[in-house]
């Protein structure tokens, strides 16, 4: 009598079949990859959105809402610049006209890039900086976090024709800004970040009123 169909397909030797081992771990690793695909699309979009409002909520930090009316991010171009290489520019605007920008620098520090947002107006004044990106020392450079000093706000209205040249830098190096106590690198990379944004947007200003 010939055995059932049931055994002949359960009995161990099939199982050790190397066909049947890698049909099994091909299907396995196929349920993954689809499962980390659905899993991705349902989550990339809200990702995004999220992302989009981090944005926004730093934004409004260096860009008072009374200078603009437009969407600076969906505004966002790029400039290429000599000193800076390509800028992402995120024009503020009121009526149509050109208010303030913000854009990103970045300038090397004691752990390594130290990534600031900066919004200047068309009148060469700052109107805000913030740190988006470091990795410098906890506890010793946390000044430069606006969550944890006020430091940061000490830019805010400053400008190349109201601050002397000689004046950009910490006070340790005869400049204006205080420095903190073991993180001298840190200032110092905080204070040059700002003011190639402000050298910058002056010779931004040059070439557009360049004839």
């Amino acid at each position: 009598m010939s055995e059932p169909i049931e055994e002949t397909l359960v009995r161990p030797g099939w199982r050790e079949r190397v066909s049947y081992q890698a049909l099994s771990l091909g299907l396995v690793c196929a349920l993954v990859a689809l499962a980390l695909l659905l899993g991705d699309q349902a989550t990339r979009q809200r990702i995004a959105e999220a992302r989009i409002q981090d944005r926004l909520a730093v934004l409004r930090q260096v860009l008072p809402s009374s200078l603009y009316d437009n969407n600076p991010l969906a505004d966002a171009f790029e400039v290429e610049d000599a000193e800076l290489g390509t800028l992402e520019l995120y024009p503020a605007r009121r009526g149509g006209r050109l208010t303030a920008t913000a854009f990103q620098v970045s300038t090397v520090g004691y752990g390594g890039p130290i990534v600031q947002l900066i919004a200047i107006d068309t009148e060469g004044r700052i109107l805000g900086v913030r740190v988006l990106d470091h990795k410098e020392t906890p506890g010793l450079a946390d000044k430069i976090e606006v969550t944890r000093s006020d430091w940061i706000k000490g830019f805010d209205g400053l400008s190349l024709a109201n601050t002397p040249l000689e004046r950009w830098a910490v006070k340790k190096d005869g400049g204006q800004f205080d420095q903190f106590a073991g993180a001298t690198i840190t200032p110092r990379a905080i204070v040059r970040g700002v003011l190639q944004a402000l050298e910058f947007q002056a010779r931004q200003s040059s070439e557009e009123t360049r004839p």
